[in-house]
C-alpha cells in the first residue's frame, strides 16, 4: 500500500510547475577514501538516471538536468560538510545523492541539510541510527539499514554451520552500527561472538588487532570494515600470521578490488551485500554496458536514488525541495504503474498527466519507515579470487 504523504492545500497551490530551465543535482560521494573502488561504479550509476532523464526531454517542461560530483571523503566529517555546503550555496543544487558512508551522511543531514531544506538520498548510509534521526522529512536511502543486514549476517554465518565467530570493525558509525545488530542477531539466535573489537583505518600494521582477535578464539572472523583501507588490513595480517584463514565479508568489504589484492587466500570467504536478480537490476546491467559496472554493490542503488529524485520533482512540478520531498515516497512505493531502468521517461510522462507511478528501479525500491530499502541481499562466496554470487534474500 502505498504511504502518502500529502501536502498541504495552500503548499500544493504554491508548488507551481518550473519553466525550462537546467536543474543540478549533487552525486556527494567518497571518490576518495577507503571504499573508492565501489564508488568508482556508484558515481556513474546515479549519473546514467540523470542523463536519461536529461535526454528524455519529458522532464519539468522540457529542462535539463547536470550532475555535480564533490567528495565525502567516506570518513572526513569536516570535508563532507563543506562540500556539501559547496553544492547547495555554490553550485546550487536541488538535490543531494548521497552521502555514502553512514557517519559522514549524518553529519551533513544535520548540519548542512536541514539547516538549508536539501533533499538527500543515500544509496549506501547503512547505520540503523539513521532510522530515527531528525531529517524534518529530507532524508531517504534506497539501501536497508543494518539492522537487517545484521539479521541476514547471522543467518548465513549459521546456515554454514559456523557458531562461533571473532568480530571486528571499523571505528565510525557504520562499523558500530553494523557490529551491535549482528551481534545481537547472532547470539540470540545461539551463536558466540568471542570478542567485538573495534580497529581504525589508515594504519601500516595491524598485528596487535589480529593477535588480540586471534586469542579470543571463534571458527571464523567477521570483518565489518572498508575493503580499500583497514579492513583489507586486517585480512592480510590475519593470513599472515595463521590467525585466521576464513573471514566474512559484509557489504563495505564486498567488492572486486579486494579479492583483487588478497588473491586466491581470500577463497572460502564468504558474505552479502544489498542486491536482487530482478528485471529491473538486468536492464540496468545493459544500460550500463561497458560504462560502469552494474553488478558492483550500491549501484544499482544509486541509479535509484537519482531517479527517485527526479521522479518526485517531475510529481510536484517544481524543483523545491520543500516541495518534493513529500513526493518521495508517492513515486516511490504501490499504486501506480511500475517503472524500471530506461523507463524514466515513460515515468515522467505519466506523472505529468496526472497519472500515478510505482518505481521499482533496479534495487526494487520499495520504502518503508521513515524512507529507507525494505532490503534484498544477494549471498557471496569467493571462489578463484573472484566473487560469486551463491543466491538472493
Amino acid at each position: 500500500m502505498k504511504k502518502l504523504l500529502l501536502a498541504t492545500v495552500a503548499s500544493a497551490a504554491m508548488a507551481t510547475a518550473v519553466s525550462a530551465d537546467d536543474v543540478k543535482i549533487g552525486v556527494f560521494l567518497g571518490f576518495t577514501g577507503p571504499i573508492e573502488s565501489l564508488v568508482a561504479q556508484m558515481g556513474p550509476g546515479a549519473e546514467a538516471a540523470i542523463a536519461e532523464v536529461s535526454a528524455s526531454g519529458s522532464f519539468m517542461n522540457g529542462s535539463t538536468v547536470t550532475a555535480i560530483r564533490a567528495d565525502t571523503t567516506c570518513v572526513d566529517a569536516g570535508a563532507a560538510t563543506a562540500a556539501a555546503e559547496r553544492l547547495i550555496t555554490s553550485d546550487k543544487v536541488s538535490g543531494i545523492v548521497g552521502g555514502d558512508c553512514s557517519g559522514v551522511t549524518t553529519a551533513t543531514l544535520t548540519n548542512v541539510a536541514m539547516p538549508n531544506g536539501m533533499v538527500m538520498i543515500s544509496p549506501s548510509a547503512t547505520s540503523p541510527a539513521l532510522s530515527t534521526i531528525e531529517d524534518n522529512g529530507l532524508f531517504f536511502r534506497t539501501a536497508p539499514s543494518d539492522a537487517r543486514q545484521g539479521v541476514v549476517m547471522s543467518e548465513i554465518i549459521m546456515e554454514r554451520g559456523y557458531n562461533s565467530v571473532a568480530l571486528t570493525y571499523t571505528n565510525n558509525d557504520y562499523g558500530k552500527g553494523l557490529a551491535d545488530a549482528f551481534a545481537a542477531a547472532f547470539e540470540a539466535a545461539g551463536g558466540e561472538v568471542t570478542i567485538n573489537a573495534s580497529h581504525e583505518d589508515g594504519k601500516a600494521d595491524y598485528s596487535a588487532e589480529v593477535g588480540a582477535l586471534a586469542a579470543a578464539g571463534g571458527e571464523i572472523l567477521v570483518v565489518a570494515g572498508y575493503l580499500d583501507q583497514g579492513g583489507k588490513g586486517i585480512i592480510q595480517a590475519s593470513l599472515d600470521t595463521g590467525a585466521f584463514d576464513t573471514f566474512v565479508l559484509p557489504d563495505g568489504m564486498v567488492g572486486d578490488s579486494l579479492p583483487e589484492a588478497i588473491g586466491t587466500d581470500l577463497d572460502g570467504s564468504f558474505g552479502q551485500a544489498p542486491g536482487t536478480d530482478s528485471e529491473g537490476a538486468a536492464t540496468l546491467v545493459s544500460i550500463a554496458g561497458d560504462s560502469f559496472d552494474a553488478t558492483s554493490p550500491f549501484a544499482a542503488e544509486s541509479y535509484d536514488a537519482a531517479a527517485l529524485i527526479l521522479l518526485a520533482m517531475q510529481a510536484a512540478g517544481s524543483k523545491n525541495p520543500a516541495d518534493y520531498k513529500g513526493k518521495v515516497f508517492d513515486v516511490a512505493n504501490a499504486p501506480g504503474e511500475q517503472i524500471l531502468p530506461g523507463e524514466l521517461a515513460k515515468g515522467m510522462e505519466i506523472l505529468a498527466s496526472g497519472g500515478e507511478i510505482d518505481y521499482v528501479g533496479a534495487s526494487n525500491v520499495e520504502l518503508i519507515g521513515a524512507g529507507e530499502s525494505a532490503g534484498n541481499y544477494r549471498e557471496i562466496t569467493i571462489k578463484d579470487a573472484k566473487i560469486s554470487v551463491d543466491r538472493y534474500r
